[in-house]
């Protein structure tokens, strides 16, 4: 055994001094797919038996899981890919988790750089293929290092805008030795009040009752400011609309004062805004469109307000009256207060509004069961029937992952929930986030019980969590929308009259037949038992059984196609 002299004590591998600092960061869970310049790590995961390896088949499977642990836990994920080829199939996950602000901590292994004149296999350059999907990117040169931009790495993952930051970590400097200490984690509180909250209780207090909307977005569910977004909508009687392509739900499903998500078309969206005088907007990225239309998504002489703790995104499209910039949570605790006396003189204008309110609640959900009852016993099942028994086998409680777009509107309005936890969906628009989501998401609840609803055509993009959901034994249910085609690309393509599509009623590259996929042994191969469903009677009973199961398990429900 040799001995330790004072050259050599306290020094150990890059590796295990990245172990060491993700440790003290509070790290539970590694995501990634291993390769050979990964190697280092896994090593030195060997005497870290605290820190668990989520294991995916492919590296966009693994940053969807990071993405939805992140998004469950509300911490920043850290993910580990494969150098330039796992980097390359990761990136569209990575978009999703862009576009999404997630924080993540992403690295990848890269070659040993003491060759990389020569040109070695796996070698790439790994800061120029992340840096346009990420916060920043660095290559790690040295162990000495890896401290400092490690902890580094994770503020700014989380750190207002979120979203992912990137360190390669050439296999060099994880082999080499260092002495240098790890330091400590630093407390830093994120949580900035908004400026001018005096003159914007003001500005809210003088519209008239019933004449202001609130937009909540999805920094309101980063910021777990829920419960005062639901205060400040109480006290102004003013409905609140989901953002139009949101991440979370942070409002109350079975709240009276929630009037569901506004549509992704701005003329649409203009027509709902239009009914009001003002819009409040909480959360940045409120009103994103999908297809384009020539009218604006705010309609004239509708006054704008906004609070957000991203600076970039006050102002951007739309003029505002008012835009301020802070943490939600706690600009919301520093308002409420304001507000609440400006609005006295007019309690009973706010409490008949609020009684309104919940008289049309009524009459919207019994209108949408009648529907759904009127079309329970058709021989096919129609998406809006399958949306609502899922939604009723689910309840209020279990968390949902949606990424099924035939039904994602219609279980968007069946949702009835006091929580505002219970939704999340693919807010980047990039296929094959739910599965893998859904299992991270799992993980980032202490591996509660989560259904994931996901499409046909988006299932196919990484049906690999279906193995990591079984090897992890986790508590997920997948149910699978199978309308055996690309129903959202054939919606909108019959909706264009001039197109020769329609004319000839042929949609080339939209179904998926001939054959069709067999998702109970796509899923048995795997290791998770599941079934088919056929008839609306049978949906909820086998959500239900799956969730009671509390292992991974798969249901495919059958439904209409377009």
């Amino acid at each position: 055994m040799p001995i330790e002299t004072v050259e050599t004590a306290g020094r150990r591998r890059g590796a295990d001094l990245l172990v060491e600092v993700l440790r003290s960061e509070g790290v539970r869970y590694i995501f990634g797919n291993p390769g050979t310049t990964e190697l280092p790590l896994i090593d030195a995961l060997t005497e870290a038996p605290d820190i668990a390896y989520i294991l995916a088949l492919q590296e966009a499977t693994a940053v969807a899981m990071a993405d939805g642990y992140a998004q469950g836990a509300r911490r920043p994920a850290f993910l580990n890919l494969h150098t330039a080829g796992g980097l390359g199939h990761a990136m569209g996950g990575l978009v999703n988790s862009q576009v999404s602000g997630t924080p993540l901590v992403v690295t990848a292994g890269q070659q040993d750089l003491r060759h990389a004149l020569t040109d070695p296999l796996l070698m790439g350059d790994l800061v120029a293929i992340a840096d346009p999907v990420m916060k920043w990117a660095r290559e790690v040169t040295s162990p000495d290092q890896i401290p400092i931009l490690l902890r580094r790495a994770f503020h700014d993952a989380g750190a207002a805008p979120s979203g992912p930051v990137f360190l390669s970590l050439p296999m060099d400097v994880m082999e080499a030795m260092s002495a240098v200490p790890t330091g400590e984690t630093s407390t830093i509180d994120q949580r900035a009040v908004a400026g001018s909250l005096d003159r914007l209780a003001e500005k809210l207090a003088a519209i008239a009752p019933g004449r202001l909307a609130l937009i909540a977005g999805d920094e309101i569910d980063a910021s777990d400011a829920s419960a005062q977004m639901v205060a400040l909508a109480d006290l102004l009687a003013a409905p609140v609309y989901g953002s139009s392509w949101p991440a979370h739900i942070p409002f109350p499903t079975a709240h009276p004062l929630w009037a569901g998500n506004l549509p992704t078309r701005a003329d649409a969206i203009a027509d709902i805004l239009g009914r009001y005088d003002a819009v409040f907007a909480l959360g940045g990225k409120s009103l994103i469109t999908v297809l384009y239309s020539e009218v604006s998504a705010v309609p004239p002489g509708v006054q704008v307000f906004q609070l957000s703790a991203d600076v970039r995104d006050l102002g951007r499209t739309y003029a505002t009256s008012l835009s301020t910039v802070g943490d939600i949570r706690a600009s919301l605790d520093a308002l409420l207060p304001l507000l609440g006396p400006r609005l006295a003189d007019r309690a009973e204008d706010f409490s008949d509004l609020r009684a309104r309110a919940v008289t049309a609640r009524v009459e919207r959900r019994a209108t949408l069961a009648a529907a759904a009852d009127a079309a329970f016993e058709d021989p096919v099942i129609a998406p809006l029937v399958a949306a609502r028994e899922v939604a009723r086998a689910v309840g209020a409680e279990t968390t949902i992952v949606d990424e099924a777009p035939a039904t994602l509107t219609h279980l968007r309005t069946f949702l009835d929930s006091p929580s505002a936890h219970q939704y999340a969906a693919m807010r980047g628009g990039v296929l094959g986030w739910g599965m893998p989501a859904a299992v991270g998401f799992s993980l980032g609840l202490d591996r509660a019980p989560v259904v994931c609803v996901v499409g046909d055509g988006a299932a196919l993009y990484s049906p690999q969590a279906l193995w990591t959901a079984a090897h992890e034994k986790l508590p997920v249910t997948f149910v699978v929308i199978n309308n055996a085609e690309y129903n959202i690309l054939k919606t909108f393509m019959k909706g264009q009259a001039h197109y020769a599509s329609v004319r000839a009623n042929r949609f080339i590259a939209m179904d998926l037949t001939d054959p069709r996929i067999n998702f109970p042994a796509l899923a048995a191969s795997m290791g998770v038992p599941a079934r088919r469903v056929t008839r609306a009677a049978d949906i909820a009973p086998a959500i239900e059984a799956g969730i009671r199961s509390g292992g991974a398990n798969l249901v495919e429900v059958v439904v209409r196609a377009t």
